[in-house]
């Protein structure tokens, strides 16, 4: 079976896959006349814009309910993998791939909008929704159902466990706390919040996600102060690695941009198709809206959060990219299938690991160049750290729950909502036992397997966003169109062409008549 599976996931996460999420990218940014850049003032302005309804959120709980997925334990085990195997230029490609992913974003996330339906009181989209209804007739039916039984497998079973390990070696390393203390306290607090369904989860996002992604990127940019005079040396040597002009780092160039690009679309999951599920939850005029903030989560997520914690390594030089086996403080570490655990004297293998380099940089920074890295020490590094993990893995979580109930009422549309609510249940329990088995038990095979999943979420999900991208770059020239004929006063209204879209039912049919009714109500 692991053997099987090992197979599996060199040939998801094989090269066409990176490259061409990648190459997805830079087409899209062509397309739309790098967006990215245009639209900055104006992404930033709608993700504070407070349009909610019963049905819907708002998009800063939606952007608050994405960034929950994407910030996780990428962002902090994920950059100093990347940092080991590609060196200081590995991080240059992820804020790459977070630029040019920034357009798959908000392809996908537009998309969800566009698509969204209203289902028992609530907003639901995401791929399997756009898959279904924009490919139409029985090869899209199929292919959406695929797409949704993936993701539920994924986000329910699979990929809860990688959070809860990482939470449970870092809180066990830098307070002492028993793994299965961990267990029982997110098991406890998860059914609290995941069984009040969406509001729920997207207030604790609300609240959580944005202060803690704050306080760690503040922290970051302390130490950067403290130590401002090395700086500007950091920033070259991440440029001159990046284009192979760094002596020590010319050997593995390959290795540098594949890490690199894979390290930062497993972070920020531009493409992958978890982003729209959130987006689709928001409650705008205009599909393009919720395309332009979540395009900003991807920047939110790589260029501030991974730069974070990428400047902490490099500046406390707690890294080494020479060496497959051992690091130069002797701690054992192994590469393999572009991650790297920790393994113990036991033979037990920890994936989280390596996140005992961040808390060593953290440490390094206030104690001084005299401080000599120890994976047993445990001072503030160990501590903030420790937490800061805590807080992006357990987001993440609620993330995977949301995103796997919203596939799941995919499945049981038509359904009556005793029997929808008895299928929620079923993904909520799952998800939970996984999460206890993840903090108590490292599984290479979970691992894998989450892997896997997220592999064949990335690929179905970029070959759908190719065949049904025009309708996005539509919505978004149309945006464009009415903001400069309305001014920066007026709201843009989503009109689309029943012709060219008879199963956006949403925007056909439930939105104008909310209108009317306002208009009346007026």
């Amino acid at each position: 079976m692991e053997g099987l599976v090992s197979w599996l996931l060199d040939l998801v996460w094989s090269k066409p896959l990176v490259y061409g999420l990648l190459l997805t990218g830079i087409l899209f940014s062509l397309m739309m006349r790098f967006f990215q850049v245009r639209h900055i003032g104006e992404m930033i302005r709608l993700m504070f814009q407070g349009e909610k309804s019963p049905a819907g959120i708002s998009s800063f709980q939606a952007i608050a309910l994405s960034l929950a997925g994407r910030v996780g334990t990428g962002n902090i085990v994920g950059v100093s993998t990347a940092i080991f195997i590609g060196g200081p230029g590995a991080v240059f490609w992820m804020w790459a791939t977070a630029f040019l992913g920034a357009s798959s974003a908000f392809i996908e996330s537009t998309l969800g909008q566009i698509y969204k339906r209203q289902e028992k009181g609530e907003y639901r989209g995401g791929p399997a929704y756009y898959i279904e209804d924009g490919i139409k007739g029985k090869f899209g039916k199929i292919y959406g159902l695929v797409f949704a039984v993936v993701t539920i497998l994924s986000t329910s079973l699979l990929l809860p466990g990688v959070q809860a390990n990482a939470i449970a070696n870092s809180m066990k390393n830098a307070f002492g706390v028993n793994s299965w203390i961990i267990a029982i306290i997110l098991a406890v607090v998860l059914a609290i919040i995941i069984f009040g369904g969406v509001r729920w989860i997207a207030n604790v996002a609300t609240a959580v996600v944005p202060f803690m992604a704050i306080l760690y990127i503040l922290m970051a940019l302390i130490i950067l102060v403290m130590n401002i005079d090395k700086v500007p040396g950091l920033f070259a040597l991440i440029f001159k690695s990046a284009f192979n002009m760094e002596a020590a780092f010319g050997g593995i160039f390959g290795a540098m941009i594949e890490i690199g690009v894979k390290r930062g679309l497993y972070s920020n999951e531009a493409g992958q198709g978890t982003g729209p599920h959130a987006a689709a939850a928001a409650e705008v005029s205009h599909p393009a809206k919720q395309g332009l903030v979540q395009a900003f989560s991807v920047y939110v997520d790589t260029l501030f959060v991974c730069t974070a914690t990428a400047l902490i390594i490099l500046l406390a030089g707690t890294y080494n990219t020479t060496d497959g086996t051992t690091d130069s403080s002797g701690a054992p570490h192994l590469i393999k299938d572009g991650g790297i655990y920790v393994e113990s004297a036991d033979g037990t293998k920890d994936y989280s690991g390596t996140a005992m380099y961040v808390q060593a940089g953290v440490d390094k920074a206030f104690q001084g160049d005299g401080y000599k890295f120890d994976p047993s020490f445990s001072g503030f590094g160990s501590y903030f750290v420790a937490i800061a993990l805590f807080f992006f893995a357990f987001t993440t979580i609620l993330a995977y729950s949301y995103i796997a109930e919203t596939n799941v009422s995919y499945l049981m549309r038509g359904q009556s909502k005793k029997a929808t609510n008895i299928g929620f249940n079923i993904a909520r329990t799952l998800l939970i036992a996984a999460t206890v088995y993840g903090a108590v038990k490292t599984a290479e095979l979970a691992w894998n397997l989450g892997d896997l999943g997220v592999g064949l979420m990335a690929w179905l999900n970029v070959i759908a966003i190719w065949i049904l991208h025009k309708p996005a770059l539509k919505a978004l020239k149309d945006y464009e169109a009415q903001k400069k004929a309305l001014g920066s006063g007026r709201n843009a209204v989503y009109r689309p062409d029943p012709a060219e879209l008879p199963n956006a039912k949403f925007w056909l049919e439930d939105y104008p008549e909310r209108l009317r009714q306002e208009g009346l109500e007026k």
